[in-house]
């Protein structure tokens, strides 16, 4: 628990280390279609209660990986904030060391690609971005996972967004199975066979998964299992 909130401490962004850390197939000598899922704890203060997260594809005999993840900060210069570009999969996040949360690899993951490709530009908060409650990074992964069910994504309970659903009320959990209740992602309850029982209370995510048992908890995570 210390190394996750130091590792969030103040750092000046500018040097911040981008460097991958080894969770990711390389690329050059993998032939295989890859698809993973990963989450890193933001920079600075924000890092203290919540993720970023993105998702990595390569497609059979691809020579690189491709990357889709929201930035708010590029609603400054452009009208989406959504980011599809090259760019190792499992580097740190301004420092921060990045947790592989869902992957899938070989036949038939090109289709899933396809899937993601189509989710990612069909996101429909593209021209917006807000922090907290969302739409944010975690609301675009979201996003995707349900598109893509396969993939059973359970995103961490810091990855703050991932309940925001706009103006519906009701919507499959963010993994794409199951059911979800959300009130602009501040007060809500998931119930699925991959996230387990989740409340949403102001953003802030309290679990338990009984399938690999553990709890969830907002600042420090998942407590318990891998899944």
């Amino acid at each position: 628990m210390f190394a996750l909130f130091s590792s969030a401490s103040m750092r000046d962004w500018r040097t911040a280390s981008h460097a991958p850390v080894g969770l990711a197939p390389d690329a050059a000598t993998t032939r295989e279609a890859v698809v993973q899922v990963y989450a890193a704890r933001t920079w600075g203060w924000r890092g203290y209660f919540g993720v970023h997260t993105w998702v990595a594809i390569k497609r059979t005999g691809a020579p690189a990986y491709t990357i889709y993840e929201v930035m708010g900060w590029r609603l400054r210069s452009s009208d989406s904030a959504v980011v599809i570009r090259s760019r190792a999969p499992d580097a740190r996040w301004y420092g921060n060391a990045p947790e592989l949360i869902a992957e899938m690899r070989g036949r038939g993951v090109d289709a899933l690609i396809d899937r993601i490709d189509k989710a990612a530009r069909d996101y429909p908060y593209a021209g917006k971005y807000t922090m907290w409650p969302g739409p944010n990074s975690n609301t675009f992964t979201a996003w995707i996972s349900r598109a893509v069910p396969e993939l059973e994504v359970d995103l961490p309970p810091t990855a703050i967004g991932k309940d925001y659903l706009g103006d519906r009320l009701v919507a499959t959990a963010p993994s794409g199975s199951g059911l979800q209740l959300s009130l602009f992602g501040l007060l809500g309850v998931t119930a699925s066979g991959v996230e387990g029982l989740e409340l949403n209370l102001l953003g802030l995510t309290f679990g338990v998964d009984p399938f690999s048992p553990a709890v969830k908890l907002p600042l420090v995570g998942r407590l318990g299992a891998a899944r």
